[in-house]
């Protein structure tokens, strides 16, 4: 890898959102919906989604179809990207990184058969769901 592509994928992660995305895809050890992760971090659908294009393109994350579905996890087969993400998920630590795993262990509980079925929903019908489930809010 030469040194201006590493130089543009640090770069990529020194950005807080797409460093909390990366961290919440390492940390969760699973794919993740980018709903989960707009829950997750409580950051707008538009925001999230574009933190998780510039990682697609830095070949960080990739993403795999479940009919409308998409779900994201970091791209390790790469030795480079692996000792990366395990940087990230070191250096990571405190806040808000410790509340928005938080908020996404919470989030994950309301999948059905490992896939997320709830999609975007406002904020007071998540806590709603969220209480039927018996997750505390």
């Amino acid at each position: 890898m030469e040194a201006n592509l590493k130089a543009e994928t640090l770069k990529i992660l020194g950005d807080q959102t797409r460093l909390r995305v990366a961290y919440l895809l390492v940390a969760s050890k699973r794919s993740l919906c980018v709903c989960e992760i707009v829950d997750a971090l409580n950051l707008p659908q538009y925001q999230v989604s574009k933190s998780l294009v510039m990682l697609r393109r830095a070949g960080l994350v990739e993403v795999d179809r479940n009919g409308t579905w998409g779900y994201y996890h970091p791209k390790v087969e790469d030795q480079v990207n692996e000792v990366l993400f395990g940087f990230v998920n070191d250096f990571c630590s405190g806040e808000p990184f410790g509340s928005d795993l938080d908020n996404l262990q919470k989030r994950l509980a309301l999948r059905e058969a490992g896939k997320c079925v709830v999609g975007f929903v406002p904020q007071k019908e998540l806590q709603k769901l969220m209480r039927k489930k018996g997750v505390t809010v």
